[in-house]
C-alpha cells in the first residue's frame, strides 16, 4: 500500500471515546503513526467492548478527521465525524429483508453514539415492535456485491483512503467470504479495510493471515463502573452493579434502565423471599407483573439477575468474602440469606434458572413461568427435593396429564 501523505503524529483518542482497553489503544496509536498503514486490520474480541468505537476512530484519524479521535496538529480534515465524510463506509449484518431507510438510520445513530446497540439482534426494531423477535444477521452474497464490493473500487475523493468498515465478519455467508477473500489478497490501491468480530475463532485462517490483528479484551469493571458514573450520571450503586454484571460488555451496560434494574432486584427478593414462606398469593403477583412488564429478552435478563444473586449467595456461605460478589451492595440481604438458609440446595436453583432461559426460545407463558419456579425453590430452599422432578417437568400442568 502507498504511503499516507498525511499521516496521523498527534493522533490519540478522544477522551469520551474509547473507554478502557489501553493496551488496544497503544497498538492502534503506533499503527497509525507508523511510516506505513496495512491495507487491512482486524478488530477482535468479546460483544460491546469497543471495537466500532476504535474502528471509526482509525478510519476518522485516517482521513484527518478529529471527533473520535483527536489529532491535534495532525487535523487536516473539516467534516465533523465519518459519517459525513464520502470516502468512509460502515456495513453493519443485516436480516434477509430490511429497508435501505432502517439500515441508514442505524448507521447514522451510531455516528450520535458509537457504542449505541444498533445491530438486529439487539435492537429488531428502531420503533419498538416485535421487542421479542430476535432478527437473526449476516452478510448475504447480494449485500456484498451489490454495496460492499464497489465501495471498494471507488477512488478516495476527499480523503487519503477509501475505508471500508464491515463488522461481525464471523456473519458473512460462505461465497461471501470465499468472494471477500479474493478482495484481501488483491485490494486495490487506495482501499483500507477495518474489520470487526466478536468470534475470530470461527474466522478462516486466510482471512486472519492477511490482516493485521488487535485484540479487545473485557473492559474492566472498575473502566465501567467509572465511566457510568463520572459520565453517566449513572448512581453509584447501580454503577457497581452493572459493572460487575457487565462481563466486560460496556456498551450493553449503558443502556439498561436505572430504575428498571433496581425494581427488578428488588422484586426478585421478594421474589425469593415469598418462595420460602410458601406465600402463593406474593408469587403470583410478581409472577403477574414480570408477564405484563417483560418480553422474552428481558426476561432472560431477569433471570440471568436472579442467577447472579444466586450465585452470590452460593459464594459468600462458601468463602465469607465479599469480593467477588457481583450484588455487593445487598450484603446484608445476602447475609440475612445465608443464615436463614442454611440447607438451600443453591446450585440446583441455579440450574433450574439455566434450564428456563433454554425454555425462552418457546412461547412460553411467562407467569406460569415464575409460578412453577416459585413452588421449586419453596423446596429448594429448604434443602428438600422438589415435589416433581425435573425429568416430568409437564406434570406442573394439570390439563396435559391423561
Amino acid at each position: 500500500m502507498k504511503k499516507n501523505t498525511r499521516l496521523p503524529h498527534d493522533f490519540r483518542f478522544a477522551e469520551n471515546s474509547l473507554v478502557g482497553q489501553s493496551k488496544a489503544k497503544e497498538n492502534i496509536t503506533r499503527t497509525l503513526q507508523s511510516e506505513r498503514l496495512h491495507h487491512a486490520y482486524l478488530l477482535t474480541g468479546p460483544e460491546g467492548t469497543g471495537k466500532k468505537v476504535a474502528a471509526l476512530a482509525m478510519a476518522e484519524a485516517v482521513n484527518g478527521i478529529s471527533n473520535l479521535s483527536d489529532l491535534g496538529s495532525s487535523t487536516w480534515c473539516k467534516k465533523s465525524n465519518w459519517l459525513n465524510h464520502p470516502d468512509i463506509h460502515l456495513f453493519i449484518p443485516t436480516p434477509t429483508s430490511v429497508s435501505f431507510n432502517d439500515l441508514q438510520q442505524r448507521i447514522a445513530m451510531l455516528a450520535e453514539d458509537p457504542y449505541m446497540l444498533v445491530d438486529f439482534g439487539n435492537m429488531p426494531d428502531l420503533n419498538g415492535l416485535e421487542k421479542s423477535k430476535n432478527r437473526k444477521s449476516f452478510y448475504p452474497l447480494s449485500y456484498y456485491e451489490k454495496d460492499i464490493r464497489p465501495k471498494a473500487f471507488l477512488s478516495p475523493n476527499e480523503g487519503d483512503r477509501t475505508i471500508i468498515i464491515l463488522t461481525q465478519i464471523e456473519t458473512m455467508r460462505k461465497e461471501v467470504t470465499n468472494a471477500f477473500l479474493k478482495l484481501l489478497e488483491e485490494p486495490p490501491d487506495s482501499v483500507m479495510f477495518i474489520l470487526t468480530s466478536d468470534q475470530p475463532d470461527t474466522l478462516l485462517p486466510t482471512i486472519i493471515s492477511r490482516c493485521q490483528v488487535i485484540p479487545f479484551s473485557p473492559v474492566s469493571r472498575d473502566d465501567i463502573e467509572q465511566d457510568l458514573i463520572t459520565k453517566r450520571n449513572f448512581d453509584p450503586s447501580n454503577a457497581r452493579y452493572l459493572s460487575r454484571m457487565s462481563g466486560g460488555n460496556y456498551a450493553m451496560t449503558r443502556f439498561y434502565d436505572q430504575e428498571a434494574v433496581k425494581l427488578n432486584r428488588d422484586r426478585i427478593i421478594q421474589f425469593l423471599r415469598a418462595s420460602y414462606a410458601v406465600d402463593a398469593g406474593k408469587i403470583v403477583e410478581i409472577a403477574e407483573i414480570w408477564s405484563k412488564e417483560l418480553n422474552n429478552d428481558a426476561t432472560i435478563d431477569l433471570l440471568n439477575m436472579m442467577e447472579f444473586f444466586l450465585r452470590d449467595l452460593l459464594i459468600w456461605m462458601s468463602t465469607q468474602s465479599e469480593e467477588h460478589l457481583i450484588n455487593v451492595d445487598q450484603l446484608e440481604v445476602i447475609n440475612n440469606f445465608s443464615e436463614r438458609l442454611p440447607k438451600a440446595r443453591l446450585s440446583e436453583m441455579i440450574y433450574e434458572i439455566s434450564e428456563l432461559k433454554q425454555h425462552m426460545v418457546f412461547n412460553v407463558n411467562i407467569r406460569l413461568l415464575f409460578i412453577v419456579l416459585g413452588l421449586r425453590y419453596a423446596r429448594l430452599m429448604r434443602g428438600l427435593n422438589t415435589i416433581i422432578s425435573s425429568d416430568q417437568e409437564w406434570k406442573h400442568f394439570p390439563h396435559l396429564v391423561q
